[in-house]
């Protein structure tokens, strides 16, 4: 017999390079660790330096049943506080994460106790390859939509069908992408091409996005299991197609609201963090001062970026309104740039409104105060909406928020949409109806009905709590 620390379950855990990823797959190594698990959590050297410069040297110190390690990302070395470029990045990983990462893995077998298994990001493939080089199970965790995930599967057959790419860039403004897409089983009714995840917006058939998709989506299936964060009621057609064409599928979410509910407030991994920004909690106390659904909470996530001529719409859109605001601003949310406001907005809105640079945004959310929700449509900010029982205002940026807008505005009944080209008139009337209007009152209520489900699958023989229990029993502690 050997130690009980040799016989533990040691879980390698490895999010895509972004905190939208890194969240969730944090939170679930949390419960990982909960049920046993000695876990050690993956970050590249690029995130692990940031997470120390903006938490301090205490961040990353982790315990000794709880690791958080680093392995290089294959690009340039760099010290900004942003989230890198996004298709460098997905290139990186298909081509210069294996090597360095089987290496870790072997290190870590020096150790005890060895690697017993993998839960690698969805689009974080490679690791399939290191799983079946050290013979150990592996499960993908889908961080994002599970209505983005069938979307994305789904764009081989966009590419076969001589759809997409497109033909010419005049088809990204001609009313192309309000093609119908019909024949996908699972996919709400009304979708159209601009409302699929935005990299087939390309007229370039080796354009790196769209590869990428395709291959880690088609990769999927070595998979021994997919974890999503969501919960079944939400997404029940959608993942009912989904498990016709891929692994087991096991639904986990909303995963930041079952951590706490799994991981005790004593536990010393619930102080765990990977911000990769310095969070500004002031705001909470302004919160703390205001009537409740007053406040409007705009964020638009950590990788969003704008024109200095849309944040100035979305400014007056906001002041126009006449409500509060709570506005989390990061310092690159303006392309090459440095955000700045103009001051007669400042002048006028001092009163009611607040900047912050970065928030704990699953609190905001569930102060009684907002009332509403300006979003990119981020899956994490969705969930996090869904379960401040908020309505919202869809913005999105890039990827599959599109198609989480979609969603949210009919599917789920949450969400009114502006347009990409951001006008203050626009903005300031939406703003008006879902925070006083008769739409915006049903939206509150139908967000509440949502909030009720997740917390259905999250609690005792939830659906969310028993799929958990099934992936770790079936498939993480096989070995």
């Amino acid at each position: 017999m050997g130690s009980p620390e040799a016989e533990k379950h040691h879980a390698v855990c490895i999010p895509y390079p972004s905190q939208g990823h890194i969240n969730p797959m944090l939170q679930l190594a949390k419960i990982l660790h909960s049920l046993s698990f000695h876990i050690t959590f993956v970050l590249t050297e690029f995130n692990y330096n940031r997470l120390l410069r903006s938490q301090g040297p205490d961040s990353i110190k982790g315990l000794a049943d709880f690791r958080l390690e680093a392995i290089p990302d294959g690009l340039p070395i760099s010290e900004d506080d942003a989230t890198q470029d996004v298709p460098s990045l997905c290139e990186s990983t298909t081509k210069n994460f294996l090597a360095p990462f089987c290496s870790f893995i072997t290190k870590l077998n020096e150790s005890s106790p060895p690697v017993s298994c993998i839960v690698s990001d969805g689009v974080m493939t490679f690791t399939l390859d290191a799983a079946r080089a050290f013979g150990i199970p592996e499960v993908l965790l889908w961080t994002a939509s599970a209505c983005g995930y069938l979307a994305y599967l789904h764009y081989q057959h966009l590419l076969d069908r001589g759809i997409i790419p497109l033909k010419s860039a005049e088809d990204m403004n001609n009313g192309f992408l309000d093609t119908r897409v019909d024949w996908i089983p699972g996919l709400t009714d009304g979708m159209s091409l601009k409302d699929f995840p935005s990299f087939i917006r390309t007229t370039d058939s080796e354009d790196i996005m769209l590869n990428y998709f395709i291959r880690e989506t088609g990769r999927a299936s070595m998979a021994d299991a997919i974890m999503i964060n969501t919960f079944d009621d939400l997404d029940a057609s959608t993942l009912d197609s989904l498990q016709k064409i891929l692994p087991p599928i096991y639904t986990v979410g909303p995963l930041s609201v079952l951590t706490r509910r799994v991981v005790p407030n004593e536990s010393p991994v619930t102080a765990i963090t990977a911000s990769l920004w310095k969070e500004d909690n002031t705001c909470l106390a302004w919160l703390d001062s205001k009537p409740p659904e007053s406040v409007v909470y705009v964020n638009f996530g950590s990788i969003t970026v704008m024109t200095n001529e849309q944040l100035i719409e979305f400014a007056w859109g906001l002041a126009n309104s006449h409500y509060n605001f709570l506005w989390v601003i990061r310092p690159d949310l303006v392309k090459g740039e440095s955000a700045v406001l103009p001051p007669e907005f400042m002048e006028e809105t001092k009163e009611r409104g607040l900047m912050a640079s970065w928030c704990v945004q699953e609190e905001v959310l569930t102060h009684p105060a907002v009332g509403v929700f300006l979003t990119h449509s981020g899956w994490n900010s969705t969930l996090e909406s869904l379960w401040g029982g908020v309505p919202m205002i869809c913005w999105p940026f890039f990827g599959e928020q599109p198609t989480n807008r979609k969603y949210a505005c009919t599917d789920w009944g949450v969400g009114m949409e502006i347009d990409n080209k951001v006008k203050r008139n626009e903005l300031e009337e939406v703003i008006r109806e879902m925070m006083g209007g008769e739409n915006g009152k049903k939206m509150r209520e139908k967000a509440v009905e949502w909030k009720e489900s997740a917390a259905k699958a999250i609690g005792p023989n939830g659906s969310s709590v028993l799929n958990l229990h099934r992936v770790v029993n079936d498939v993480l502690r096989r070995n």
